[in-house]
């Protein structure tokens, strides 16, 4: 036994390895064929490798949180069509390489919902990468000193899915309308984002103060964009005593 573990830890074959002498009393005790057992342990395998992928994945999207949709208050955010939600969370979107827009008030559950569908998405074997919008810009502007910039930006746009938080949330440095610019003109038709903000379309040009590429950037998003917009209270003011944290 000591010789074929060593043998199946050789050759990677971990999901058979953590189950071999288990599925072999099984077999005995089942008067199990030999096509029988392979599928049994090939299944272990396969089982094994899925689930390391999905926490592999899960761990490089960076969310801030765990939050499914099981744990969201719709009847609190009467404004939010449940349907378009759900539609949003078969990650059909991802496929067809379209965007989402969620624009509401801080607290009225953006942040929830995009962490909900990025859940969904890592457990249909979508790569997801979550980051707040002044941190990928400060990343990407410091990789421009370290010359490595378009490394950086390759980062953000080699994901399935690119979720950007809280656009809007702080004022941005002179040199974000570029840098956002580079990162919506590559995944344009190539792949999807989510991005939240408190701002309406109409004031993106004061976000990044040059509405010229704010228009430029608008354009390429909402070209292919589910709009979600939210015009409830904020969860998070109602919850505080209870501990609820909704963005």
């Amino acid at each position: 036994m000591n010789t074929l573990k060593t043998r199946l830890k050789a050759f990677k074959l971990a999901g058979i390895h953590n189950c071999i002498e288990e599925r072999l009393n099984y077999a005995r005790n089942k008067s199990l064929g030999y096509r029988e057992f392979l599928e049994l342990i090939l299944e272990d395998e396969h089982n094994n490798r899925r689930d390391n992928n999905y926490k592999k994945r899960y761990s490089k999207a960076k969310l801030p949180s765990h939050k499914t949709i099981e744990d969201f208050d719709f009847a609190f955010q009467p404004s939010i069509s449940e349907k378009i939600i759900n539609d949003c969370l078969t990650c059909s979107f991802i496929k067809e390489r379209r965007n989402i827009v969620f624009i509401g008030n801080p607290g009225t559950g953006k942040t929830h919902l995009s962490v909900a569908i990025a859940i969904k998405a890592l457990l249909k074997g979508y790569k997801v990468l979550f980051t707040p919008v002044c941190e990928m810009l400060h990343n990407l502007n410091a990789a421009k000193a370290e010359n490595t910039y378009y490394r950086k930006v390759n980062s953000y746009c080699k994901p399935d899915l690119l979720i950007m938080d809280e656009l809007g949330f702080k004022k941005l440095p002179g040199y974000s309308a570029d840098n956002f610019f580079e990162i919506i003109s590559r995944r344009y038709e190539n792949s999807s984002i989510i991005i939240t903000t408190n701002k309406p379309f109409e004031k993106w040009g004061e976000i990044f103060s040059d509405h010229t590429l704010a228009s430029a950037i608008l354009d390429r998003i909402v070209h292919y964009s589910i709009v979600v917009k939210i015009k409830g209270p904020s969860y998070r003011a109602k919850n505080i005593k209870k501990g609820g944290d909704y963005r």
